[in-house]
């Protein structure tokens, strides 16, 4: 029996990795996001096709980009890479439905669906809620 008590926390102790990765998703503060946009005002109004794009200045940690993602939904994204700590860097440019970090790195995502493209990274774009009624949409957490 004391060969059990003894064999049995070894059994345990061996099974640990020291090669664990930690995911650090927490780059990004939680900032309050409360946007509302008017889709009539024309600064918005490119939202009202599919695959359009508006950035909020701001709002989040570095803006917002809100897309049109069809069918009458948007989405809505921070602006700041996830996968960096805050810089000049990490503020995510857009071109397309795409958004490109300025780091040695450049990690890309997509604004459809918020994923890495290329590389696989442990962390996504940071989503906001939107919430749609007629003409206005409203960018919150």
């Amino acid at each position: 029996m004391r060969k059990i008590l003894f064999i049995l926390p070894l059994l345990f102790l061996s099974n640990c990795k020291d090669d664990d990765t930690i995911n650090n998703c927490n780059f990004l503060i939680d900032v309050g996001v409360n946007a509302s946009i008017n889709l009539n005002l024309p600064e918005y109004s490119q939202l009202m096709f599919t695959s359009n794009t508006v950035y909020i200045a701001n709002q989040g940690n570095a803006g917002v980009y809100v897309t049109n993602v069809g069918n009458g939904n948007y989405r809505a994204w921070d602006a700041a890479d996830p996968n960096h700590v805050q810089s000049s860097c990490s503020f995510l440019q857009r071109d397309g439905v795409e958004v490109t970090c300025s780091c040695a790195d450049e990690n890309k995502y997509n604004l459809f669906t918020g994923q890495a493209l290329g590389v696989q990274l442990p962390c996504g774009l940071k989503e906001y809620r939107v919430t749609v009624s007629g003409n206005n949409i409203v960018i919150n957490n």
